[in-house]
């Protein structure tokens, strides 16, 4: 990892090479919003797809779900978010400027203006975003767009025991967009007002808690490392009592070294039967659990590691980040692991206007691309070298070119991103390469 590397190098490739675009930029942008390229789209899906395996499909203890983003106003008042999900603001009464009064470098100067002694009380400030449902804007048509997955989760907890009956422990998993109206969305895609989130709700029995919650600092760790994040990067923050989240009877941020400095990544809460207690209290329903061949009855507690994708792709763009030197000029590239890279091969004719190099490439192309569904690019632009150089970019970790000696004895040139190491290998044995 680049200990040099600055956010606006991240920002620049991202943009540069299609990863991650201003929202809505053809118009000036919209603070706080991005939209994701052909790349980043397939970076992030890969991300994704990732933690799904890794923690749905792999296991037998979890169950997916993926509820409505809008709903019923009555899940917000009961969670708590409608009268405390709020950040301290404070407005200049120069430039009438606002911002996060905890996230102020210095308290009484204003970032934007430049004066001191220009801020009021802080007040609270609901991030939430509010709207209406239906024809009708009164009170009893009010919801909000989600500002977070947790709570799909939680309204779904007795369907999915009753349809399935689970043995405890077992948890449900989701993923999908939550927002924030954030006072001062910054640094890239860190701080958004739309973002994508990867929930888990565990439930477990009352006196078992302190075993699962072990279990998924274990699980984190495993992550990040499929994530290749280096360890040495990744750190272990015991939240102290007074700092964490009302319902939190036990708090880990795991937080890694970005170029803004040291971040939360995510996080692992033991929320006790907080949120199940919640919608008892307004719905009247019984959210106990019944022990299987016992009279034993319970509401579970709950153990929830938190991820946010958006972090999680920063990361992974951080880590991978590399430069050095070939040829007397400088190459950056992405050090992408190979399950990640959104292109994992790219095809090139060593001459473009060679029309039998472009059929034989055409030839090896298709075969790779029915192997590898969406991440085989074709590239003839420019001379090799410039071909290598983008792909080293975008973090493709292998370049195939056709040439003179593939028509002669069917091998071809494959080229190592990292090491930049070359070699031939019979199209046979690339294509039978997984």
């Amino acid at each position: 990892m680049n200990e040099n590397l600055k956010l606006e190098d991240i920002v620049s490739l991202a943009k540069r090479r299609g990863f991650v675009y201003q929202g809505s930029d053809v118009y000036g942008g919209l603070s706080g919003t991005w939209d994701y390229g052909p790349l980043g789209v397939s970076l992030k899906r890969n991300i994704m797809n990732l933690w799904w395996s890794m923690f749905v499909d792999e296991r037998d203890d979890m169950y997916g779900v993926d509820a409505a983003i809008l709903m019923n106003q009555k899940v917000w008042q009961a969670s708590g978010h409608v009268d405390t999900f709020t950040d301290p603001l404070v407005e200049c009464s120069n430039c009438k400027g606002r911002f996060r009064a905890d996230k102020l470098d210095n308290p009484n100067k204003c970032p934007g203006c430049g004066k001191e002694g220009t801020f009021g009380e802080a007040r609270a400030f609901n991030m939430m975003f509010k709207t209406n449902v239906g024809p009708v804007a009164d009170e009893s048509s009010i919801s909000y767009l989600r500002p977070e997955t947790a709570q799909g989760i939680f309204t779904n907890y007795k369907n999915v025991v009753d349809n399935f009956y689970p043995d405890l422990p077992f948890g449900i998993a989701q993923m999908g967009k939550a927002f924030r109206n954030e006072i001062s969305p910054r640094d890239f895609v860190f701080r958004a007002r739309e973002f994508e989130q990867m929930e888990i709700e565990y439930f477990v029995h009352p006196d078992k808690w302190e075993e699962a919650f072990e279990h998924w600092v274990a699980k984190c760790k495993e992550w990040f490392e499929a994530l290749g994040l280096p360890a040495s990067s990744v750190h272990e923050l015991e939240v102290p009592e007074d700092d964490r989240a009302h319902y939190s009877k036990r708090t880990i941020d795991f937080e890694f070294d970005y170029p803004i400095g040291r971040e939360e990544l995510m996080g692992l809460a033991y929320r006790t039967d907080f949120d199940l207690r919640n919608i008892e209290r307004v719905s009247k329903k019984s959210m106990e659990y019944q022990v299987k061949g016992t009279n034993e009855k319970f509401v579970p507690h709950v153990i929830e590691p938190s991820f946010g994708v958006e972090r999680a792709l920063m990361a992974v763009l951080v880590s991978a980040y590399r430069e050095d030197e070939q040829n007397g000029e400088k190459r950056i590239y992405l050090a992408l692991p190979e399950h990640l890279a959104p292109v994992k091969y790219a095809v090139s004719p060593l001459l473009k206007n060679k029309p039998e190099l472009v059929e034989k490439a055409r030839e090896v192309y298709k075969k790779l691309a029915k192997q590898n569904p969406g991440r085989v690019m074709w590239d003839d632009n420019g001379n090799i070298g410039k071909r290598y150089r983008r792909q080293d970019e975008i973090g493709t970790p292998y370049c195939v070119v056709i040439d003179f000696q593939t028509l002669e004895d069917d091998t071809v040139t494959v080229r190592e991103r990292d090491t930049t190491v070359q070699k031939r290998l019979q199209t046979d044995e690339l294509t039978t390469k997984q």
